[in-house]
């Protein structure tokens, strides 16, 4: 019969785990931008298909361009959400391992190792797509030529 652990162990673990719940934390930031910014993109989305539907000519043709760009704004924020809650879900797993290899005699080292790295690459990926997606939202809004040559006119 294995005996009950020592409150020290207990302890022992719980400070082992504050690090991975900051890090739930940092994820949790990252889920919650990410969020922000696919309601905005889909509002636009929304939109611009309004539009879409009454433009003709090369109105129609920018904002064709536009509607491409945001599908494909959408589906980057969409990985980048599901491969951060893989992330949080990971860290999860990790801090439950941590309490368990304490009750276990450190046998799930290797597991919470592996996990973790896991974790990380995850989040990683997470906010490098989070850059991609910021990087296409900011390739769409160009002040067109038109309307700063107009402003130019207008300050002389």
């Amino acid at each position: 019969m294995q005996a009950v652990p020592h409150v020290s162990h207990v302890v022992q673990a719980i400070q082992l785990s504050v690090a991975p719940v900051f890090l739930l934390a940092g994820i949790g930031g990252l889920l919650n931008v990410c969020a922000a910014r696919l309601a905005r993109v889909v509002d636009r989305a929304r939109v611009v298909e309004d539009r879409l539907t009454r433009a003709h000519g090369p109105e129609h043709d920018r904002l064709l361009h536009e509607i491409r760009t945001l599908d494909r704004r959408i589906g980057v924020c969409n990985a980048s959400i599901s491969l951060a809650v893989v992330s949080a879900c990971l860290v999860c797993m990790v801090v439950t391992l941590l309490f368990a290899n304490q009750l276990f005699s450190n046998r799930l080292d290797t597991p919470i190792a592996l996990m973790f790295v896991g974790a990380m690459l995850s989040v990683g990926i997470a906010f490098a797509l989070f850059i991609v997606e910021t990087r296409l939202g900011s390739s769409v809004v160009r002040i067109r030529a038109e309307i700063l040559s107009h402003q130019e006119e207008g300050q002389e």
